[in-house]
């Protein structure tokens, strides 16, 4: 894309790839979710450095044109906040504005747990910092609460779901998956490939074109989707590593955006605990919520435009 600048930079013991673009001083670090890449922010990283910062935005560990390890606990949190915080130390910055979405906004939420001084400012978007993990193992919460068909629990299924995923054809998936506004839970029934025949014709909205989807498409045929679900295989080791922080607040200026179809709004209790005071006692520092009316989970992507907007009115703050 125009003027994105493509790169290696080794963190952690891993080579990771990086696109940015900016030559402000100030750097904006974002940080894609599930099934993503660094594509995803791709309208975000245009506005940025269009404002005069410097947006930097890597394939996470496993992903993209990243080193995917092998083992499955080679993706544990404390990992993939490594890799964090290596990459910014490469930049040779001391502090960087971060922005979350999905998997990018836990990965960001346990950041400012272990290392809030790399933190300027948050924004997170579509997964708020919820401690409820803290004290129930989150495999175990999400199959009693949705069963055994729910996304989280098939994922620890080594090899199902990739197969199945294989089924169903990588472009189709990323249609149904980047497209879907359905804000219940996320099945995926067994021995139904998710309930779509192969090479399903769907129609794409107005914010996502064929091409977009023809460069996920591409990225995921040649790594497959075993690295990126290891992350969700690490979730009941996360929980027991992460136990000597229970409790702690996030002591870092936030803001919080999220669709109201996203199905993570949707999660029982999640809309109390958002309004209602839980998040604002657990992160003190949350200057803001903002709902989305009609949007659903890929928000960066589907109202690229306005979370750009709302990302530079919060960060120019600090």
């Amino acid at each position: 894309m125009d003027g994105i600048v493509h790169r290696n930079v080794e963190v952690n013991g891993i080579r990771m790839h990086v696109a940015e673009k900016g030559e402000g001083p100030a750097v904006v670090l974002l940080l894609h979710g599930f099934p993503e890449l660094w594509y995803s922010w791709r309208h975000q990283i245009q506005g940025l450095a269009q404002r005069g910062y410097r947006a930097v935005a890597p394939d996470l560990r496993g992903y993209g044109d990243t080193d995917a390890p092998p083992s499955v606990s080679d993706y544990s949190i404390f990992h993939i906040v490594g890799d964090v915080v290596a990459l910014i130390d490469s930049l040779g910055q001391d502090q960087v504005y971060v922005v979350g979405h999905d998997w990018g906004a836990l990965v960001a939420w346990n950041l400012c747990m272990f290392r809030p001084d790399k933190v300027k400012a948050l924004v997170n978007l579509s997964v708020a910092y919820r401690p409820w993990h803290q004290t129930a193992n989150p495999v175990e919460y999400f199959s009693s609460i949705y069963g055994d068909d729910y996304y989280v629990s098939r994922f620890q299924e080594h090899g199902a779901v990739e197969a199945g995923f294989d089924r169903v054809g990588v472009n189709t998936l990323f249609k149904m998956i980047l497209t879907s506004r359905n804000p219940g839970p996320f099945m995926l029934q067994k021995d139904h490939d998710f309930g779509l025949p192969p090479n399903t014709q769907i129609t794409l909205p107005s914010w996502v074109t064929e091409e977009d989807i023809s460069y996920f498409t591409s990225k995921y045929e040649k790594t497959g989707f075993t690295n990126p679900i290891n992350y969700y295989r690490n979730l009941e080791q996360n929980w027991k590593l992460t136990e000597p922080w229970r409790g702690i607040q996030i002591k870092v200026p936030t803001k919080f955006i999220i669709g109201d179809l996203d199905m993570t709004y949707h999660y029982p209790d999640v809309q109390d605990y958002i309004h209602k005071g839980g998040f604002k006692k657990d992160v003190p520092l949350l200057e803001e919520v903002v709902v989305m009316p009609d949007v659903a989970h890929f928000i960066n992507q589907e109202k690229a435009r306005e979370v750009t907007d709302h990302i530079l009115e919060f960060i120019q703050k600090f």
